[in-house]
């Protein structure tokens, strides 16, 4: 099988006012996932719709490695020489509440030979966030070795990865991924959330980015019901 995932992601949010909102999906379905999935690099795409949180929709890019966005192939092919259609019906022309993110996995550091060839999850959700750099080292330790082995062990949780971004802020993120969209309401999450104690030290040190953390339900490939 092709290899979906690698060691990199791009993101995209936007909110997109209803009276834009079928150019800008049009223009994403019949022209720009098909030009970003020609990069050498980029290895697979899901589109979303948040079902929780903000901004509403997400484009999420799966990389071989982070350095794929500074590649001529992305830079000149992509990112400096825009389409019409780009420049008319993107979300940084259209959108509000406009992030691009590039990022770089830390957790876990390797991808099982598996999981490289998975479709993008049905159901994310995902916490965008900041740390001083005086609980930084905490933070990481006990995000990878407390936190997430607990969230894996909660029904409809599929896998996690953090990733922190490459030039742009807030610096980290989470990516859970979800058989349901109901997971983060369970009984087995709230036990979860609040089970080690060393949560309650590092907590107040993390900074959310308005409308996260977010849930989000994929519109492509289809979601089948």
């Amino acid at each position: 099988m092709a290899k979906t995932r690698g060691t990199g992601l791009l993101m995209v949010w936007a909110d997109i006012d209803p009276q834009y909102e079928a150019e800008y999906h049009r223009w994403y379905d019949e022209e720009h996932i098909a030009h970003l999935l020609a990069v050498p690099g980029f290895l697979s795409a899901g589109r979303y719709e948040a079902l929780k949180g903000s901004p509403k929709y997400l484009a999420l890019y799966e990389l071989e490695h982070p350095d794929v966005l500074r590649s001529p192939a992305f830079l000149e092919g992509v990112r400096f020489r825009p389409s019409a259609r780009r420049v008319s019906s993107s979300g940084g022309t259209i959108g509000r509440n406009y992030l691009l993110n590039g990022y770089r996995q830390i957790f876990p550091l390797k991808t099982s030979p598996v999981e490289q060839t998975r479709e993008p999850a049905p159901f994310l959700q995902m916490g965008r966030i900041d740390i001083p750099a005086m609980a930084e080292e905490e933070f990481n330790d006990w995000y990878n070795w407390a936190y997430i082995p607990t969230y894996l062990t909660v029904p409809g949780v599929i896998r996690a990865r953090r990733f922190v971004a490459v030039d742009a802020q807030p610096r980290y993120l989470t990516v859970y991924e979800f058989e349901r969209p109901d997971v983060p309401e369970s009984e087995a999450w709230s036990r979860a959330r609040e089970s080690n104690p060393w949560t309650r030290r590092i907590r107040p040190h993390m900074r959310l980015d308005p409308g996260s953390p977010a849930v989000y339900r994929r519109l492509r490939p289809d979601l089948k019901a």
